[in-house]
């Protein structure tokens, strides 16, 4: 939900990407029909199912109140990376888009790793979470976005427009057991449907 705008993005330049998920979403107990979800909507996305993987690590289970150790997201991260030769990951930032503890627990994952010798074969870019105001002003953010990153005089930080709103919405909608009223107003307005701020993280 949150990375579609930079996956169409990022897919439309013929970006050859993989997604590494790092829990079944089993906080509900509904982790194997939230696996088979995800697969149908990277298969929308034009992600296919080879490059998705969904771990059910039994110390990184979902949930409210579920601490995931940071050494072990670095170990796991750093060891996909290195399978798949990929040189580039796009995460979470220190705030997690929706404060979710998961969210912010993979961000610093990743730093983790970036900051051990073992992590100097990558780079990493963090999602830039919007206030609780642009978070729900939906296409309006597109402009603040965009000032916000044309102001970074430093050209770590980009906006990525999303360029195919239908398919977003399609596949937002293959997680059946997600689609409610109020997930269906927050795709609707807010403003992590229309674009993304993308920071490189140092």
């Amino acid at each position: 939900m949150f990375f579609a705008p930079v996956i169409n993005f990022l897919i439309s330049r013929t970006h050859n990407l993989h997604v590494l998920c790092m829990s079944t979403g089993n906080a509900d107990g509904m982790g194997s029909i939230r696996k088979e979800e995800l697969y149908l909507a990277s298969a929308i996305l034009k992600i296919p199912s080879n490059q998705v993987k969904i771990l059910d690590h039994p110390d990184l289970q979902d949930g409210f109140g579920k601490v995931w150790n940071w050494n072990s997201l670095a170990s796991i991260i750093d060891e996909e990376t290195r399978i798949h030769n990929i040189d580039v990951i796009i995460t979470f930032d220190d705030h997690g888009i929706s404060g979710h503890c998961n969210h912010k627990d993979v961000h610093q994952g990743v730093r983790k790793l970036l900051h051990d010798a073992t992590g100097g074969h990558i780079e990493a870019w963090e999602l830039v979470s919007p206030n609780i105001v642009r978070k729900y002003i939906g296409p309006v953010d597109i402009w603040l976005s965009t000032l916000f990153t044309r102001g970074q005089r430093n050209k770590q930080t980009h906006c990525l427009l999303n360029l195919d709103l239908h398919k977003s919405y399609a596949a937002m909608a293959q997680h059946s057991s997600q689609w409610v009223w109020f997930r269906k107003l927050f795709v609707a307005f807010s403003s992590c449907t229309y674009a993304s701020t993308v920071r490189k993280i140092e």
